[in-house]
């Protein structure tokens, strides 16, 4: 049953990735910490989302370029996520990830983003990165607040869908080896993850195949209220 469970949350976050580009890991964190823990969760996430995210960093021409902008909020991820396993958090790690969830689904249905002035980015840029890397630390996920920061500065859209990839790539990669210091990122681990990369691919060319049949506003729309409603449970737990 617990196999089942797992390659159906992969399906549907492969899915969800095909459809929209974006959600692996938040989806399948989501829902698989219904039934472990999101570190846990975490782990078995590791290869699926690198692989996915290392297509979507290499998709496009401005990897350096990006790098070179963007490198502070990456290296202050790594300093935010090595921070979060220093502090200890396994008794609070599912409110985290309940109130990043619920506050990710608020935003995306609200359609609210803010704007950061290009003066701004060499103080906020590292001050989002280390925020990041702790949430992702605790909770396995990175997207707050690195993607609406990034989505803040007004990007074209291949460059956002980089930055984001080189964002949730760098985080993945930084909290694998956090997990394997603490003996919790092993052999089996990582081929339970390996195994998981078939059912996300399945989920995403799935996903790729419904994009063209399917209103994205409203599948978007839909996205974020399950988001929502998983955070709201995930906090009354």
């Amino acid at each position: 049953m617990d196999i089942l469970f797992i390659a159906a949350v992969f399906v549907t976050a492969g899915l969800v990735k095909g459809v929209t580009g974006m959600g692996l890991p938040t989806v399948a964190i989501a829902l698989l910490s219904l039934r472990m823990p999101p570190l846990q969760a975490a782990a078995l996430l590791i290869v699926p989302s690198s692989v996915t995210n290392v297509w979507q960093l290499a998709s496009g021409p401005s990897v350096y370029p990006l790098w070179q902008r963007f490198r502070w909020v990456l290296l202050s991820m790594c300093a935010g996520v090595a921070i979060a396993f220093v502090l200890g958090s396994a008794t609070w790690n599912g409110a985290v990830l309940g109130g990043a969830l619920a506050a990710y689904g608020l935003l995306g249905l609200t359609g609210w983003r803010m704007r950061v002035a290009p003066r701004c980015e060499r103080w906020a840029g590292p001050l989002v990165g280390v925020v990041t890397g702790l949430l992702g630390g605790v909770t396995g996920v990175f997207v707050m607040p690195a993607a609406p920061y990034l989505q803040a500065l007004n990007l074209e859209r291949e460059d956002l869908l980089q930055a984001m990839g080189m964002a949730f790539t760098v985080g993945t990669l930084s909290l694998a080896v956090m997990l394997a210091l603490r003996s919790e990122w092993h052999v089996t681990a990582a081929g339970n993850s390996a195994l998981a990369l078939i059912p996300t691919i399945a989920g995403m060319l799935l996903g790729q195949k419904l994009r063209g049949r399917m209103a994205p506003a409203m599948f978007r729309r839909c996205f974020f209220l399950a988001l929502l409603a998983l955070g709201v449970h995930q906090l009354l737990r």
